[in-house]
């Protein structure tokens, strides 16, 4: 009777797996593009202190979990405490920038998966300092790439960051 069962699974967990492939086709390639484009534009926001475009890259409802503080809340929180950043970078008073590298990156043409490291920086007064973070990013295009969640898990090392070059 278990291997009947075996037997009958098997073929629907083959075909569940080849029915919505990950490989590397011309479809992935221009979605890691896209994204490719959506990180880069995330990073010049940052970099820029452009806080209002830097805001646009979340949809509305997106959420922020983090796993350092061990909390979860509206992006919305999350952009209201971090606006002081953009404006001082914005205004000269700050330097900052982010980087990211990624060990996963699974979607289709309306959907990604993005997981790995960023790297903020930043300096204010003279001083240097930056944190490695692992994150996973859950993202749909609706006309443009939006993150509907962001996941900040764990501090990252040095040496993990290198890892993904």
């Amino acid at each position: 009777m278990i291997h009947l069962k075996i037997y009958f699974l098997l073929p629907l967990l083959l075909y569940a797996f080849s029915a919505f492939p990950q490989g590397n086709n011309s479809q992935d390639q221009a979605r890691t593009a896209e994204l490719d484009q959506f990180w880069n534009e995330v990073s010049r926001t940052i970099a820029e202190g452009d806080f209002e475009a830097y805001a646009a890259t979340f949809h509305e409802k997106a959420t922020l979990v983090s796993g350092i503080g061990d909390k979860a809340y509206p992006i919305a929180t999350a952009l209201s405490g971090w606006k002081k950043e953009f404006d001082d970078t914005k205004a000269g008073l700050r330097k900052s920038s982010v980087a990211f590298r990624f060990n996963r990156r699974l979607g289709d043409p309306t959907t990604a998966y993005e997981s790995g490291i960023f790297f903020y920086s930043f300096e204010q007064n003279g001083e240097k300092n930056g944190y490695y973070i692992h994150f996973d990013g859950l993202l749909i295009k609706d006309g443009t790439w939006k993150m509907m969640l962001e996941y900040q898990k764990s501090r990252a090392s040095k040496e993990e960051w290198d890892a993904l070059k």
